[in-house]
């Protein structure tokens, strides 16, 4: 029976802020793009010396020579939390909404440029080792990432709203803590994150390693 109530919450919630939605989605992508034409603007040399440690820490994952899952685990996770994190208190202080959308395009721009130099530099099993290395955790993080600009964002305009226009006046402490609700909903589904990244992708990671090297 709970189980409608809170669909009819999130349908409700995700009507109430689709325009936010698309736009950091957009901002997002935007990001992506950027960061996949960043790499044809890379001169030779930045490019061998990139290539060169992709490819020691393609053979660290091939020999089996990398961190612990554990350390990688929390690794993962605690970068992901503090730039959740991040954005959670920006969306406090009135005057960080700005950096939101920084942090979101940025975002992007690191998916983008990771594609893109795997992509151009090894062509279709950079596409392949890309799809194993980046994508299962990404798949978490970036919705996670947009979920959380989105509402950062919007209880920024609410929080300048309630501050500055007297006939828009909302209980605080009730929008703080469905704010902080979204904060640790997120910050557990990060360890699905983490647990893929550091227990599944090198796994993968390797399998595709010694496909790669047998063709």
């Amino acid at each position: 029976m709970r189980k409608q109530p809170l669909k009819s919450a999130v349908l409700m919630h995700v009507r109430e802020h689709a325009s936010v939605y698309l736009f950091t989605i957009v901002l997002f992508l935007m990001g992506v793009i950027f960061g996949a034409i960043v790499v044809n603007s890379l001169n030779l040399n930045q490019k061998q010396d990139l290539y060169y440690y992709l490819t020691q820490f393609f053979g660290q994952v091939a020999k089996g020579q990398l961190a612990s899952e554990y350390d990688m685990f929390q690794q993962s996770y605690f970068h992901n939390l503090q730039y959740i994190g991040f954005m959670w208190v920006l969306g406090i202080s009135i005057i960080g909404l700005p950096l939101i959308l920084v942090l979101l395009f940025l975002k992007g721009v690191v998916v983008g440029f990771t594609v893109g130099f795997l992509v151009n530099q090894m062509g279709w099993q950079g596409f392949l080792l890309s799809f194993v290395s980046v994508m299962p955790q990404n798949v978490i993080v970036i919705p996670a990432v947009i979920i959380m600009g989105t509402i950062a964002i919007s209880f920024s305009l609410k929080m300048v709203r309630n501050q500055f226009m007297k006939r828009m006046h909302e209980p605080i402490f009730p929008m703080i803590m469905r704010y902080a609700f979204v904060m640790v909903a997120i910050s557990a589904v990060l360890l699905l994150s983490a647990s893929m990244e550091a227990y599944v992708s090198p796994i993968v990671m390797k399998q595709v390693i010694e496909f790669i090297n047998k063709r």
